[in-house]
């Protein structure tokens, strides 16, 4: 991160919380995005950690995919793997917007003469 931008945003007179949401989540919220994209890619992938994590009574939704794939594939499985894919594909094109109004250059770009 660009230290200098936090400074320029105190010269001009802007608030610790002002610098914080106007220059520095602006500059964070890519990474902050992607973190929580992989977490979530990557709570499916481990099925067996979930298996050891979890208390008694306790049920992931990649534990009750991978119990219900052991006796063979039902609809519900399905309907669940389409569900996954539609939730994760909305999730990617919302970011997609976000990043595109929030993301790096969103601000410096709408004032530019073209």
């Amino acid at each position: 991160m660009d230290r200098s931008l936090e400074e320029a945003s105190a010269d001009l007179g802007a608030s610790r919380w002002g610098t914080f949401r106007q220059v520095t989540l602006p500059q964070l919220f890519p990474a902050v995005l992607a973190g929580a994209l992989l977490s979530f890619t990557f709570s499916f992938d481990d099925v067996v950690l979930s298996n050891f994590v979890t208390g008694p009574g306790a049920t992931t939704l990649p534990l009750k995919i991978f119990s219900e794939l052991r006796f063979g594939l039902t609809p519900r499985i399905n309907v669940v793997a389409v569900f996954i894919l539609t939730l994760t594909v909305s999730v990617i094109l919302v970011a997609q917007l976000l990043l595109r109004r929030w993301g790096p250059g969103a601000a410096t770009s709408a004032g530019t003469p073209g």
